[in-house]
């Protein structure tokens, strides 16, 4: 059970860290979101500007790059406490195990299950991230490439080396990573409601949940949608990412008038009840598939996730006789 309130804090002692190897090239901003995690980049860059985080005693802005052997003090902060966490259950190593769709020396890559946190919270024990920690003991720099909606199912990369995450990263920034997703959304998508340039403002509300509305003074974010297939009452959609902006697709889907079937926290009370009468207990929100080459080799990385059998069970039950030809198949 979630508690209410404000979640709970922490103050951290004066830390040292020594940077390693595979540290040096890094930018100190991401070197600090890395080490106080949890911590809003706001508050990092704050304290930056403010001096408190010293590299070597002296002060650095947010562009100095780590340099191996650098000494870098981190600060008093306070930090949101985490729930202790938990070695994975047996159930839970085996669903992820079962789900790793591609894995060689440098990347991890799985097809993430709907309503596992991909980290552990105030209130997660146990995320995808140190369950797999706690599977892998001999890759001690697993990260997490990206993240996921805890609702949202489908390709998670995760970096077995800092140097390889890094990379990824940049490609990230570049807008050199493909990300296409699966929505079930409802009613029928007009052409000029496909393309969604619009401002996203993350608003913090009491016991620290957090909305993201449409708002002209917030971040950039582009959402391109395709429809894939028309159904009664509802159209599978694919959705490419041009932005990272936390739940980007769910509110932009909702801001055009076609909410996420299952979206309890912006979706259409009468929808989600037709998905639920459907069979469909879960958003509709699916990480299809992601492509990216990795500069340094020349690595081309391409995953397919399937979807999951509950999902494939929600088309067929929106699905009408077919009044014109599909452009998809939903086979796996």
């Amino acid at each position: 059970m979630v508690e209410s309130g404000k979640p709970q804090t922490s103050k951290t002692s004066v830390r040292y860290r020594v940077a390693r190897a595979d540290d040096a090239g890094q930018r100190i901003d991401n070197f600090l979101i890395g080490q106080l995690r949890g911590m809003p980049k706001s508050r990092v860059y704050r304290l930056l500007r403010k001096g408190e985080v010293r590299v070597n005693k002296k002060r650095v802005s947010a562009f100095y790059r780590i340099k191996e052997g650098d000494s870098v003090r981190l600060p008093p902060v306070y930090l949101e406490e985490k729930a202790a966490a938990a070695p994975p259950s047996e159930t839970t190593a085996n669903l992820l195990t079962s789900r790793i769709l591609y894995e060689d020396d440098l990347f991890l890559i799985i097809n993430k299950p709907s309503g596992m946190s991909v980290h552990v919270g105030s209130t997660v024990r146990v995320g995808v991230i140190e369950a797999l920690r706690h599977l892998y003991p001999f890759c001690p720099d697993l990260e997490l490439v990206h993240r996921l909606d805890s609702e949202t199912s489908g390709c998670l990369v995760l970096a077995k080396k800092k140097r390889v995450l890094r990379e990824v990263h940049a490609l990230l920034r570049e807008g050199k990573v493909t990300k296409l997703y699966w929505a079930l959304t409802q009613g029928k998508w007009k052409d000029s409601e496909l393309r969604v340039d619009l401002p996203l403002h993350k608003d913090y509300r009491e016991g620290g949940k957090h909305v993201v509305e449409v708002d002209r003074h917030g971040k950039t974010a582009l959402t391109v949608f395709r429809s894939l297939k028309y159904l009664d009452q509802a159209s599978l959609m694919e959705v490419r990412l041009y932005t990272g902006r936390t739940h980007q697709i769910r509110v932009h889907a909702k801001h055009q008038g076609h909410p996420i079937a299952g979206d309890t926290r912006y979706g259409d009370a009468a929808f989600n009840k037709l998905a639920r009468q459907s069979g469909l207990k879960r958003l509709f929100l699916h990480a299809r598939s992601i492509e990216f080459t990795l500069p340094s080799s020349g690595q081309q990385v391409k995953i397919l996730a399937p979807l999951d059998p509950e999902l494939e069970a929600g088309i067929k039950a929106f699905e009408k006789k077919p009044s014109a030809p599909s452009v998809l198949s939903t086979s796996r």
